[in-house]
C-alpha cells in the first residue's frame, strides 16, 4: 500500500502531459494576441496573478499567498475603444466543467459585461480545438445544455475559433 508521500508514476506522467498541453494552449493564445497587437487591431495582455511572497525558499522559489480574487486571464482593448476579457481554460478531459471559473471571476466578468465589455471563456480541448464562448453562454450552461459542463459533442461549433494558415488563432475575427 502506498503512503501519502509515495507518488503514483502514472498520475505524475498524466499531470506532466496535462501541464505541457496547457502551456501549449497558453502559447497559442499569446501568439494570437501578439498578432493583434502587431497589426494595431487590439492590445490584449495577460493579467498578472495577484500574489504576495511571504518566504524565500532559495533558487527563485518562494511561499506566497493570493492577495485578492483572481481576475480573468487576459484583458485589453480592441481598436475603437471596446474592452475585451478572456478567461482561458484547458482540459485534457472530454468535458469542461463550469466550476472552472471561480465565483470571483464570474462576478468580475458579470460586472464588466454589464458595462459593455465583451467577455469570453476560451475553452481549449486536447483535440487542439479552441472555442470562444460568450460569457452568457458559459454562465447559463445549465439552462442551455442541461448540465454544468460542455463537451465538444455539444452544439458549440459556432464558437469554434478558426486559425490562420500559419496556425495562429483568430480569436477576434
Amino acid at each position: 500500500m502506498k503512503t501519502n508521500k509515495e507518488k503514483d508514476p502514472r498520475r505524475q506522467r498524466q499531470g506532466a502531459a496535462s501541464k505541457a498541453q496547457g502551456k501549449l494552449f497558453e502559447d497559442r493564445l499569446d501568439a494570437a494576441f501578439a498578432r493583434y497587437r502587431e497589426s494595431g487591431f487590439a492590445i490584449i495582455e495577460k493579467t498578472p496573478e495577484p500574489m504576495r511572497p511571504t518566504e524565500s525558499l532559495g533558487n527563485g522559489r518562494f511561499v506566497a499567498y493570493f492577495e485578492k480574487k483572481a481576475q480573468p486571464d487576459y484583458k485589453g482593448t480592441i481598436k475603437g475603444g471596446r474592452t475585451v476579457m478572456f478567461e482561458a481554460k484547458f482540459t485534457s478531459s472530454v468535458k469542461m466543467e463550469q466550476n472552472r471559473v471561480t465565483p470571483g471571476q464570474a462576478e468580475y466578468l458579470d460586472q464588466h459585461q454589464a458595462l459593455g465589455a465583451r467577455c469570453y471563456i476560451v475553452a481549449g480541448f486536447s483535440t487542439g480545438n479552441v472555442y470562444r464562448l460568450p460569457w452568457n453562454v458559459w454562465r447559463d450552461m445549465k439552462a442551455l445544455f442541461g448540465r454544468k459542463y460542455i463537451s465538444e459533442s455539444d452544439p458549440i461549433t459556432e464558437y469554434l475559433v478558426p486559425a490562420a494558415r500559419d496556425g495562429v488563432l483568430l480569436l477576434l475575427d
